[in-house]
């Protein structure tokens, strides 16, 4: 292999394989720590999942069985790729993004923590739950470890800014 052939990759940035890469390691990452926190708490991974699935379909989730359990998984998916999606089209207007993908990939996930909170659930069809400081701060840490960072990382790595 010549040295042009080598350098390609990182002359054409693949936009697309950062959103693939970002959106699953988002995803995968997400809701293990889901499962594994919540269900540590009692939580059963079918409900969990029929929980992320009520944003769509309110409380008639739970007598949908596997059905709202995998259009949970579904919804929690389309979600992650749209987080990586619009962190990746942000730092192509914003190169700061990818260079300093780990302080990014913290606020990053700091930000869509708030955002899922304050805006997509209230405005869904799941329950609301009152406030407790101790679920916010396990779902920030999980939104910065699992979310932002990956996605931020994966940005970096397979979408970098070019001058």
């Amino acid at each position: 292999m010549n040295s042009t052939a080598a350098t390609l990759p990182a002359q054409n940035p693949n936009t697309l394989l950062a959103i693939l890469w970002g959106g699953l390691l988002c995803g995968v990452l997400d809701i293990t720590a889901a499962l594994v926190v919540y269900g540590s708490m009692g939580a059963k991974p079918l409900r969990l999942l029929q929980g992320i699935a009520a944003g769509l379909l309110g409380p008639r989730t739970y007598a949908g069985g596997i059905a709202t359990a995998l259009l949970g998984l579904l919804c929690h998916f389309v979600t992650a790729f749209s987080a990586a999606a619009v962190f990746v089209a942000a730092s192509r207007m914003m190169p700061f993004l990818v260079r300093q993908a780990v302080l990014s990939g913290v606020l990053y996930g700091i930000a869509v923590y708030f955002f899922m909170s304050r805006v997509v659930v209230p405005l869904s069809a799941a329950a609301k739950f009152p406030f407790s400081l101790k679920m916010m701060v396990i779902g920030i840490i999980i939104h910065i470890f699992c979310v932002g960072l990956p996605i931020a990382l994966a940005a970096r790595r397979f979408a970098p800014y070019q001058r």
